[in-house]
């Protein structure tokens, strides 16, 4: 059998699956934010022959965000950012989203 390594957390199969690549979408998306930008732009203005018009801008988007999805030193970046929020709610028991709104103070 092969031993495991105690120094490297153990991911579970939504975690690695799932969880981390939707990390990776909202992440990509806002490093794409340009070429995002622009197909948005391109399909309100192309109406219904978005499809035919849009194509070089579809093709731009696909290829930027590829290329982040395909990127393993990407995935270990938000594998981190990812591990690091999860110890964060299991030490406080709050998640990353309440822990980011303002909360309010006593004056």
């Amino acid at each position: 059998m092969e031993s495991v390594n105690s120094e490297e957390p153990h991911l579970r199969h939504v975690e690695k699956d799932v969880l981390i690549p939707k990390m990776m979408r909202e992440k990509a998306k806002e490093l794409c934010s340009d070429k995002v930008e622009a197909f948005t732009e391109c399909c309100k203005e192309g109406g219904f022959f978005m499809v035919f018009k849009c194509r070089k801008e579809n093709a731009a988007l696909k290829d930027c965000l590829t290329g982040y999805y395909k990127d393993p030193a990407f995935f270990e970046e938000c594998k981190e950012e990812y591990l690091k929020e999860r110890e964060e709610y299991r030490r406080t028991g709050i998640s990353s989203k309440y822990r980011k709104q303002n909360l309010p103070t006593s004056t």
